[in-house]
């Protein structure tokens, strides 16, 4: 024992440990990753836990039914209409980009829901893609105007596929006389 062995019990780091030296280190050779096997050779990371082997995946082996409509849902800001009484002024056009920069809607969204909650005292314009029956009648019955936005049209499927054809037109041959 000597100074340069003497320790106050804290280590400030702990030295990483130091693979393929040599077999006297206790980790040379192979550098503890064993003989052969998927991870004995550099790149291969652990597997996911699902993972099973070269068997077939759990979620490969489970039967799939039923259908998510979570593709093509809408996704639509709400607002009650004591908000909207509370926020704006009577007569002032009330459509997405006003209600975002009153901060009543923070993100991204397909249009605007304007439910019933709360009560009304000033006539206000309101443009939107939806409202509740009361929040109709509790709008119309202080003079405000509700504008519907109609949703987009569909898509015109023609299922036997001719609409994107070009019809040939054959030139009927002249007229003998």
């Amino acid at each position: 024992m000597d100074l340069t062995t003497l320790s106050d019990g804290l280590q400030k780091r702990k030295l990483k440990k130091r693979v393929g030296r040599g077999v006297g280190s206790g980790h040379g050779k192979t550098g503890s990753r064993g003989h052969k096997g998927q991870f004995a050779s550099a790149g291969s990371a652990k597997p996911n836990p699902l993972f099973v082997g070269g068997q077939t995946m759990l979620h490969r082996r489970i039967p799939k039914r039923g259908f998510s409509n979570a593709t093509f849902a809408k996704d639509f800001a709400i607002v009650n209409i004591r908000d909207l009484d509370d926020q704006f002024e009577p007569g002032e056009l009330i459509d997405m980009a006003s209600l975002k920069a009153k901060r009543l809607v923070v993100g991204t969204f397909d249009g605007v829901r304007v439910l019933g909650e709360g009560e009304v005292t000033k006539q206000l314009t309101v443009k939107a893609n939806h409202f509740t029956k009361s929040a109709r009648e509790k709008l119309e019955a202080k003079g405000g105007m509700l504008e519907l936005i109609p949703p987009p049209k569909k898509p015109v499927r023609n299922k036997m596929g001719q609409g994107n054809r070009a019809v040939k037109i054959k030139p009927k041959p002249p007229a003998v006389v």
